[in-house]
């Protein structure tokens, strides 16, 4: 047992060390603003601290880390994302003057791809913190420390890749997957910070929306978020990005191999269009005279927000803490559905995913066809998943069911102790829903001032839905279990060794 952890806490100091490089990365834009120099040195101080902990490495006697299973991976992951989280937290204490609470929301929010924030006036930050809070979305959102460890430990770390929500193997190489996950990545931020640029965006603006538009984390540069810029070319990128950073890899390693006919088959890329635009549609018709005087405008708005809820970004064109549309209760509650389905599944997006949607939706149609068949037919059901062929059985529902009940038992739970905090109903579930499910548009509930018992219920929130709960479940029961296997191992020593007889 004890070679176990010894095993985990080796590879957890080799993603330490590649944090600490991800840490300086910031540093390097004081090469194009010279002024920020005097902000360096949080970053400094979190790649040093980083390094030690890699070091600390060496003093563990193992040979060679082994094949990391999926319950190791489960505990390497969880422990991997709450140090990184609080070592994260380092800037905006120092650059941003939060306190540690609000420092760890800023932290965990970033990393998780949620983007709601603690900071009231984003302008006055440095240029540094800003790229900052952009590039936890993109380096977490992507899982980009788990990507760059499968690439050094390749099968080995078939356990950390899979317990971090990934089940995107493009290729059977684990390696490879992980390298052309990366590539694809950075080829999407390359063409959407070029595409921002020519839409009127400056270069730092560009590069942090592209990161955070992929990572569908939603941090920005402006107080007003999209919104403030009021730059319909803007907007459409913003869409477009948006879009692909809630497409599953795979499905985007299909698309570039030119198999279309593999892309269209997927079940995920229909759900998620179908219901943001349906949804925009059905709901600009209804704002017609009441919100905006003809069907265009109520578009432009509302589609960008139904986008954004899906995929799980967060940006904003609209004002959604204002009363009036707190008041718009079907748009409201629409959004809340939109942000609880989530994106498609191996995405940077979060929410319940579009994959499980569909393994529902398939369950009822096979339900109702079974009924009307001859009884004893033997049927067979294909879905595809990226290019992957997945034969429709139990284990697809009851997976797809057990992460849905989860879901929605953590949602009532949640917004049920905001509304013990005095948040109304509709505002306290719109703001769990969003922080579980990764998405960062917020209706007012999140602020610096809020109690710090409906903080840490946003945290827990936002943590345990990146990972769908049930990783966090396996990886405490798994502590759990093996602290007790040890309290009992040392009971029969001392029992035999003051020579109790056991019977």
């Amino acid at each position: 047992m004890l070679k176990s952890y010894l095993r985990i806490y080796k590879a957890f100091t080799l993603v330490m060390f590649q944090y600490a490089f991800m840490a300086l990365v910031p540093t390097v834009f004081c090469i194009f603003y010279p002024e920020e120099i005097k902000n360096a040195y949080p970053f400094l101080i979190t790649a040093v601290l980083s390094f030690i902990i890699y070091f600390t490495g060496f003093a563990v006697r193992v040979e060679e880390i082994e094949t990391i299973g999926y319950r190791e991976g489960a505990v390497l992951t969880i422990f991997t994302w709450v140090m990184i989280s609080l070592l994260s937290a380092i800037p905006h204490i120092l650059l941003g003057n939060l306190s540690f609470s609000q420092a760890v929301f800023e932290s965990v929010s970033g990393l998780t791809g949620t983007g709601l924030t603690m900071f009231t006036d984003v302008t006055k930050l440095s240029k540094l913190l800003l790229f900052w809070r952009s590039f936890t979305q993109y380096v977490g959102s992507a899982g980009f420390a788990v990507l760059m460890l499968g690439m050094v430990l390749g099968p080995r770390a078939l356990g950390l890749y899979k317990s971090e929500g990934r089940s995107d193997n493009l290729v059977p190489n684990i390696r490879r997957s992980a390298q052309l996950i990366l590539e694809i990545y950075f080829a999407y931020t390359i063409a959407g910070t070029i595409a921002l640029r020519l839409s009127g965006m400056n270069w730092f603006e560009a590069l942090n929306h592209t990161m955070t538009a992929l990572a569908t984390g939603g941090f920005s540069t402006r107080n007003g978020s999209i919104g403030e810029f009021n730059n319909l070319a803007i907007e459409i990128v913003t869409i477009v990005l948006m879009i692909i950073g809630a497409t599953g890899f795979g499905i985007h390693y299909a698309f570039w191999k030119g198999n279309i006919k593999a892309v269209l088959k997927n079940g995920e890329p229909w759900l998620l269009i179908s219901s943001s635009f349906g949804s925009a549609i059905v709901l600009s018709v209804y704002a017609i005279g009441k919100y905006y005087e003809n069907f265009g405008k109520a578009l432009r708005y509302i589609l960008f927000q139904t986008v954004s809820a899906v995929s799980g970004t967060g940006f904003q064109t609209l004002p959604l803490n204002e009363e009036k549309w707190i008041a718009f209760s079907p748009f409201m509650f629409i959004l809340i559905v939109l942000m609880l389905s989530g994106g498609m599944m191996d995405s940077t997006s979060s929410g319940i995913k579009q994959f499980r949607i569909w393994v529902i939706l398939n369950t009822l149609h096979d339900s109702v066809k079974g009924f009307l068949m001859p009884r004893g037919t033997v049927r067979k059901k294909i879905i595809f998943k990226g290019e992957q062929q997945i034969i429709f059985g139990d284990d697809n529902i009851r997976e797809a069911l057990l992460v849905v009940s989860l879901y929605l038992i953590t949602f009532v739970i949640g917004s049920f102790i905001l509304m013990l905090h005095g948040y109304g109903a509709l505002n306290s579930m719109f703001e769990f829903a969003s922080a579980m499910d990764g998405v960062g548009l917020s209706c007012g509930v999140t602020s610096p001032n809020m109690p710090l018992t409906a903080m840490w219920t946003l945290i827990i929130g936002m943590f345990t839905g990146r990972f769908e709960f049930l990783i966090v479940i396996y990886a405490i029961t798994k502590v759990i279990n093996d602290l007790n296997k040890k309290i009992d191992e040392t009971r029969l020593s001392k029992r035999i060794n003051s020579g109790v007889s056991i019977k």
